[in-house]
């Protein structure tokens, strides 16, 4: 039975680090799902409470997850593990019957899970959970309760860290389709032999004041009494949906602009903003130096926005830009980028760089090759992030070998 605890704990554990983790690194992803939840049931009011319940969650399952992971004051986080999942599973099921949001969110952009499947999934954590709360009691600590709390705090730490570094610029890790290096072209294409959607005709016809519903199976091809009303397509089994769907890039007086974006060999600049009303406003001096560098220097600069004519003209007029917005669907511009504004920088249709507002590069920097800068950028962040993890490792393999030596004094002295 021990060995049935272990492992339940460790399975818990990691499955709450990794959701935590994952919402961690993009909170915006994770306020907009609650935005969506919210605006599904009606409760509009509660879009404002989103990014806080964004951070509070990630925040939450991640120290959950680290405290079972070590067996940090367990039976104190047994009861916050088995409370949450009390909560979300019946909520799982609800949404999974309902359906208001096709994508539950609850590993973030890293794993899509159906309703259906997050429902089962939950189904199977609550079973660990339920073996790790009752069991709790009879684990063994040697840990004092102040190396307990440390871990906790820890874990606080870092999991606000990154939620705070991501919010401020962009996610540390992109799991988007809209990623660093990907191809948007390529990710609209279906591939040879997917499966396609698959829809049920209905036929609604009226015969003596009754309107009755009929599909191929029992359609009246040879009664003629039958007077037609009206017809509809349910579907019935979702087909292969491409990670770029519903991507266009058009205006009123150019039209649809989309191949000729993504087929120019030169470097193109996309300012992406979902809402011109709600950008930043540090932000509309580096936006117009941008603009304007690429005007000098013949690189396409072009604006993407949700928002409707008249607000692309009137931010254009007053921020005296010279370049034109054009309309994108809302949706793909949010999981372009995690900024408002964004900039992203484009070749053939991929993806070299992208920019948060407060990131935005200077003039002096782009005077060169901007691919040969974007890859120089990237590979300090690389650099970076491998000394980072080096250097937690390494802090990490002390404090074990610290906990090893102390324990291992301890007991000889005994």
């Amino acid at each position: 039975m021990k060995v049935v605890q272990f492992i339940s704990r460790l399975l818990v554990g990691l499955l709450f680090i990794f959701s935590g983790f994952v919402k961690a690194v993009d909170p915006m992803g994770s306020t907009f799902k609650f935005s969506d939840y919210f605006l599904a049931f009606g409760m509009d009011s509660f879009t404002g409470i989103a990014f806080p319940l964004a951070i509070l969650l990630s925040t939450l399952e991640f120290t959950v997850g680290v405290a079972l992971l070590f067996n940090a004051r367990i039976k104190i986080i047994a009861y916050f593990a088995l409370i949450f999942m009390l909560f979300f599973t019946p909520l799982t099921l609800v949404l999974a019957i309902t359906n208001p949001v096709s994508d539950c969110g609850c590993f973030g952009d890293a794993l899509v899970l159906t309703n259906w499947e997050t429902f089962g999934k939950n189904i199977i954590i609550l079973a660990l959970t339920l073996i790790v709360f009752f069991g709790r009691k009879k684990i063994e600590k040697q840990e004092t309760r102040l190396e307990q709390n440390l871990l906790l705090v820890f874990s606080l730490i870092v999991s606000i860290g990154i939620s705070t570094y991501s919010y401020r610029h962009l996610p540390l890790i992109d799991f988007r389709p809209y990623h660093i290096g990907a191809n948007i072209s390529d990710g609209m294409i279906i591939p040879e032999g997917a499966t396609a959607d698959e829809y049920r005709s209905l036929f609604k016809y009226e015969k003596d004041g009754i309107v009755k519903e009929f599909d191929e199976s029992n359609y009246p091809w040879q009664d003629s009494t039958w007077k037609f009303v009206d017809s509809e397509q349910i579907k019935i089994k979702e087909g292969y949906t491409p990670p770029i769907h519903d991507f266009s890039i058009s205006n009123e007086i150019d039209g649809d602009i989309t191949n000729s974006v993504l087929l120019n060999e030169d470097y193109s600049f996309v300012l992406v903003s979902k809402d011109l009303s709600k950008i930043n406003k540090t932000s509309h001096k580096k936006i117009r130096e941008l603009s304007y560098f690429a005007l000098e220097n013949n690189i396409q600069f072009i604006g993407l926005t949700a928002s409707g004519f008249s607000e692309k003209q009137r931010f254009k007029i007053e921020q005296d830009l010279p370049f034109e917005f054009y309309a994108t669907d809302e949706i793909q511009l949010k999981t372009i980028i995690r900024s408002n504004p964004g900039l992203v920088l484009l070749q053939n249709g991929t993806i070299l760089n992208k920019w948060h507002f407060r990131d935005f590069p200077k003039v002096e920097e782009l005077k060169g090759d901007l691919a040969a800068h974007s890859i120089t950028k990237h590979q300090t962040l690389n650099i970076n992030l491998f000394i980072i993890s080096i250097t937690s490792t390494l802090l990490l393999l002390l404090v074990l070998f610290s906990w090893i030596r102390i324990r291992y004094t301890g007991a000889k002295n005994r």
